[in-house]
């Protein structure tokens, strides 16, 4: 019944790995009429394949039963069939659909025979279809196998936390893209899960790390700065596809150092962008040993090198002065910004005191702050408070007012900021770390788990991108420059933009006079701020002969998108179509950004040929045991041949052990330069932990995760399929490769482990 090994395990990919996978990636002819299937999952499965290599997904969308009821005819079609039916009671808040009425499908019956033959076909989609590489994606093409539900259940028995635990099957599958299935697919499996492992190493362990990554990546750069005796003390490092990412979204960035990251107290500074979803996107890391002059201007330089010397427009910073200093020599014509929110939360350490402060003062300086639409306006308001509550003599407000074009919103509204006002980009980039390191990593830890997070930042993006190809947000008016960004922007854009449309109801236009081909708009915008609500004054510009306008509240200028007070003028002069200056391709979804083919760089621990070889036969070996262990005639085949093989084996190693003496290390570290860990430092001001939270933040958070909540009543998007039922079989608790032998039956477990070790030792000795 099994004659030999390789009959076995049906065996159709080379030592190498060189030929097609038996999963389906072998491309499949279009369906016509006259094909025939023995059955109606093997049509299913059919159309299943072909749907995922031409870049759509498919659903059963009618079936018809005879009166025993057995289906005799099926009409599988594109998943997006079916119009849209909004379901939701808020229409100023409509979900994403991805139905375009798509007519795509093949209708089959049951024939006499019992084979199910295709009767119709209909090939033409009404839609553009997506990449293969990211068919994935789509929701009729996931599959969480039994491998990876097995390994999955067996290691939140071991209390491992769900994202690490799908990282797991990341790393195990070799990349996101080789996965038939998201986090949010196995979160539906199991609520539970978490831990990544750690390596470790000091300075020198990090120094051999990035010569094997310059030399496996061509693209990947990094710097290491170090003392007179040969110790560590600043790092930097960035990957082909940040510096890629650079050319389109490196003209505004964000530079903070307020996180801990590594038991030598090194503060991670991170250089944050923002891309065309509006998500943070890393554009270059380092880690300081000291937060002065010469180590910022160290890494500014260091990193305007790796980005070929194109300094960014605008950079946003913490209210630092030796960050200051170090930017204007190294960025002389960079637009400097201080993290407003930062100078903000430290009103009530500075001015707490004050009997006013609660009764007046605080909402007299948001009042100048944010109700001041020109710099003399400001000038006027802050020297009336200044007066009103006898502050003339306050040192750090007189500080303040110094460096107010730092950082005073008025000041900074003729630059493009891309909706960044504070460095917050920089910390929830930060927090997404959190998950990953402690204060206690060491470096080499750290950058191991650097490129874990990093690879789920770019899975983040993918998941966007196709959300926003695939998925199309309702209108919510009739106008037709709604339609236009509609079809242009991504959705995370769209939303803004319809935030602003909505608003336009708001506002009350009157046209205040025309000079020539100007005309001057006085605008009355209702906003409303925590239930409450004012009128605030906006006037607008608009040239009727270039269909140009300028808007005092300049959101166009520093956030790229359209005010719906513009929008309301466009309304007013039947301007049906936006000019394409008002269309930034920052935030198009067509845009063809070549970074995104670039991918992630990172430290591959499968990209030697032993660790693919092993690799290789550890997966056969894992899906033969699924196959056979519910056999005792197989199990008790399985071991006979096992047996054969590993005394087949015993012989090749004797005759062959002299030889293998030369098997080792792949890595090479420079033997002549030696470099030494950092002396634990601690940071200006800084506690040596996290960041503390203030409790004004705590509030702040709290507020945001309550929004959150009532955001997530409505969700965006096609419900997710039921909840897989929990996979329970297996009670042992260990390791990931030790956790799916012991789940099985011993003889298989047994066999297994002798099979895969006699292999592994067989190909590399001989």
């Amino acid at each position: 019944m099994f004659p030999c090994l390789e009959m076995l395990f049906d065996l159709d990919e080379d030592l190498e790995g060189n030929t097609v996978s038996p999963d389906g990636d072998a491309r499949v002819e279009a369906p016509r009429s006259g094909m025939e299937f023995p059955s109606e999952n093997e049509l299913t499965a059919y159309y299943k394949q072909y749907a995922k290599q031409e870049g759509f997904g498919v659903r059963t969308q009618r079936t018809k039963k005879d009166d025993d009821g057995r289906p005799v005819y099926v009409t599988i079609g594109c998943a997006r069939g079916g119009k849209y039916q909004p379901k939701n009671i808020n229409p100023s808040k409509p979900r994403a659909t991805t139905k375009t009425d798509c007519k795509a499908k093949v209708n089959a019956t049951l024939n006499k025979n019992e084979k199910w033959v295709i009767t119709t076909v209909e090939h033409v989609h009404n839609h553009i279809t997506i990449s293969p590489k990211k068919s994935r994606l789509l929701r009729s093409h996931k599959r969480l196998d039994e491998y990876s539900q097995r390994i999955l259940d067996l290691n939140d028995r071991a209390g491992i936390r769900l994202n690490k635990n799908y990282f797991s099957l990341v790393v195990d599958a070799g990349g996101f893209e080789n996965l038939d299935f998201q986090e949010r697919d196995c979160r539906n499996f199991i609520d539970k899960a978490r831990h990544l492992r750690l390596g470790k190493g000091g300075g020198d362990a990090l120094y051999a790390y990035f010569q094997r990554m310059r030399m496996q990546n061509d693209g990947f750069v990094s710097a290491m700065d170090v003392d007179d005796d040969g110790r560590l003390r600043n790092v930097f490092w960035a990957d082909a596809r940040s510096r890629s990412a650079y050319e389109y979204f490196g003209d505004v960035v964000t530079f903070d150092t307020t996180y801990l990251t590594n038991r030598y107290g090194m503060p991670f500074a991170p250089f944050v962008g923002v891309n065309h979803h509006g998500q943070s996107i890393l554009l270059g890391a380092g880690l300081l040993s000291s937060e002065d002059t010469h180590s910022f201007v160290w890494l500014f330089r260091t990193w305007l090198d790796c980005m070929n010397g194109r300094a960014p427009k605008a950079i946003i910073t913490d209210q630092d002065r030796a960050m200051k200093n170090a930017i204007e020599i190294v960025f002389p014509g960079t637009r400097h910004r201080y993290c407003l929110w930062h100078i903000m939360r430290k009103l009530p350490e500075k001015l707490g005191s004050h009997s006013h402060f609660s009764t007046g003062l605080k909402t007299s300086i948001q009042a100048a702050l944010y109700d001041s639409q020109t710099c003399s306006k400001f000038e006027k308001r802050w020297c009336h408070l200044l007066d009103m509550y006898d502050l003339r003599d306050n040192n750090w407000l007189k500080s303040l007012f110094e460096e107010r074009t730092f950082w005073v919103p008025v000041y900074l509204k003729d630059v493009f900021w891309a909706g960044m006002s504070t460095t917050q980009r920089s910390e929830s980039m930060n927090a997404f770390f959190d998950g990953y390191v402690h204060s206690g990593t060491t470096l080499k830890e750290f950058v191991d788990q650097f490129d874990n997070a990093l690879r789920k930042k770019v899975e983040l993006e993918t998941t966007a991108d196709f959300n926003s190809s695939n998925q199309t947000i309702p209108c919510v008016s009739p106008f037709n420059f709604e339609k236009q960004f509609q079809s242009l922007y991504t959705n995370a854009k769209f939303k803004e933009f319809q935030k602003e449309l909505m608003g336009l109801m708001c506002c009350n236009c009157t046209l205040v006079c025309k000079q020539g081909c100007i005309s001057t708009f006085d605008i009355l915008d209702e906003i409303s701020i925590n239930d409450c609500n004012k009128i605030v004054h906006y006037t607008l510009y608009f040239n009727e002969k270039e269909c140009e306008l300028k808007c005092t509240c300049a959101l166009f200028e520093m956030r790229g998108i359209l005010c719906r007070h513009a929008l309301k003028v466009f309304q007013l002069s039947r301007i049906n179509v936006v000019p394409d200056r008002y269309v930034l391709d920052r935030w198009r979804k067509d845009e063809k950004r070549t970074y995104t083919l670039i991918k992630s760089s990172y430290d591959d621990l499968r990209s030697s040929g032993d660790a693919r070889r092993y690799e290789m036969v550890v997966k056969r070996c894992m899906k033969l045991a699924t196959k056979i262990s519910r056999s005792d005639e197989r199990v008790n085949a399985f071991l006979r041949v096992v047996d054969d093989f590993d005394s087949r084996c015993d012989d090749a190693t004797v005759g062959s052990r002299s030889e293998s003496t030369h098997v080792g290390s792949n890595v090479h570290a420079d033997k002549g330069k030696k470099i030494l860990s950092p002396h634990v430092v601690r940071g200006k001001g800084r506690p040596p932990s996290k960041r503390k939270v203030p409790a004004v933040e705590k509030v702040a958070r709290k507020r945001k995760a309550c929004r959150k909540i009532l955001e997530d009543a409505m969700p965006l998007g096609d419900s997710p399929g039921p909840q897989q039922p929990p996979f329970d079989d297996g009670q042992g608790v260990g390791t990931q490769q030790s956790n799916v032998t012991q789940s099985m039956p011993p003889e298989i477990s047994r066999g297994l482990k002798i099979l895969v070790n006699c292999v592994f030792e067989y190909i590399f000795i001989n």
